[in-house]
């Protein structure tokens, strides 16, 4: 959570405080899992297979494609959004 802020305070900074300070904190659910962790080794010893992508090249990369897409963005937030197909048909 906080990469991807920081990632928007170098591509798209705010005016005035950084998007860290948006952040807010809840109580948390009982039973929520305190930490969540990915091990390839299945899939790598099963199908030679490993991801291509770290996790912050990942992100820099999702960062960068909402930052194209701020229309679509806005189209969903703004509930405009009827589940209609978009794009190419």
């Amino acid at each position: 959570m906080r990469t991807i802020c920081r990632l928007l305070d170098q591509k798209r900074p705010r005016k005035g405080d950084r998007y860290e300070s948006l952040i807010t904190f809840v109580t948390d659910r009982p039973g929520h899992d305190h930490r969540y962790a990915v091990d390839f080794t299945k899939l790598k010893n099963a199908l030679d297979w490993s991801p291509t992508q770290t996790l912050d090249t990942g992100l820099d990369k999702t960062v960068d494609w909402y930052l194209d897409q701020l229309d679509w963005c806005r189209n969903i937030t703004d509930n405009q959004y009827q589940r209609q197909r978009l794009g190419k048909s």
